[in-house]
């Protein structure tokens, strides 16, 4: 399993392009995958991870409803294989930019089994308020 820890912050260029950070580099010399993800993020995954997703979404929309289905369908259209050049970018496709709202600068980080690219203002409104649960020194 990949392991991705860490928090960057970098800008598109003009032609949609992102800076992964060295550290994530190593992972995805041979390509990865960009995918939409849950609360309006888009997720990065390497090759071995991104297979395992795709089956786990293959086994619920085979059992599940339409609306599984659906989502199945919805998620590989969605999803688009990458390549990170020598510099370290990495093209965003249109459709991707304009689903996480990705504009000028981008919020790249680990999220232990991908990494996520998120628009700071998302990031903010959303996941930012969980940090105060690092705070709190009550036990739940």
């Amino acid at each position: 399993m990949a392991e991705f820890v860490g928090r960057f912050e970098h800008s598109l260029d003009a032609k949609g392009r992102v800076i992964l950070p060295a550290k994530f580099r190593p992972q995805f010399e041979g390509g990865g995958y960009l995918s939409e993800n849950r609360e309006g993020c888009l997720a990065l995954w390497t090759p071995d991870e991104f297979k395992q997703q795709m089956r786990a979404m293959q086994d619920r929309a085979a059992g599940g409803s339409r609306q599984e289905r659906n989502r199945a369908r919805v998620w590989a259209a969605n999803s688009s294989e990458i390549e990170v050049d020598r510099q370290g970018r990495m093209a965003i496709p249109g459709h991707l930019r304009a689903f996480a709202s990705l504009e000028g600068e981008v919020l790249v980080h680990g999220a232990i089994d991908r990494v996520e690219l998120w628009n700071p203002a998302t990031w903010q409104e959303r996941v930012s308020p969980t940090e105060s649960w690092f705070l709190d020194d009550e036990e739940e």
